[in-house]
């Protein structure tokens, strides 16, 4: 299998009076859920498709649950996850306040497998 790609023109954010330029943009091929996950992780082991749905929907709840107290959340070779926010900036470190945060995101930190697999990627032209 292969990362299908598309061509897209874009200008430069900075300079909208610089020429644009093409650059390859990725296309999702379809998508799995989490019950599929389930069914195949099933079909390698010996726990049933139910269970190992059950703790997939609990490892979610839990993974929200110690984000949201601040913590890292490390699942081994797997990856890592961290709430990370954006705030506006002020003069003075004394004005700093939760009023100012303007956004939060998870940061998803893959593991050296999941790393190793950017090295291995072919890519294909969409048709």
């Amino acid at each position: 299998m292969s990362v299908k790609y598309n061509v897209i023109e874009k200008g430069y954010p900075g300079d909208p009076t610089a020429p644009k330029k093409f650059y390859a943009s990725s296309v999702a091929d379809g998508e799995v859920t989490l019950r599929n996950l389930s069914k195949e992780i099933a079909q390698t082991s010996s726990i049933s498709e139910s269970d190992v749905y059950a703790t997939l929907i609990d490892l979610a709840k839990m993974l929200s649950k110690h984000l949201s107290d601040g913590k890292i959340v490390r699942l081994g070779d797997f990856g890592s996850f961290q709430i990370s926010i954006s705030s506006e900036g002020v003069d003075t470190a004394n004005k700093v306040n939760a009023s100012l945060i303007k956004s939060a995101k998870i940061l998803f930190r893959p593991g050296l497998d999941l790393r190793d697999t950017l090295a291995t990627l072919k890519y294909e032209k969409k048709k």
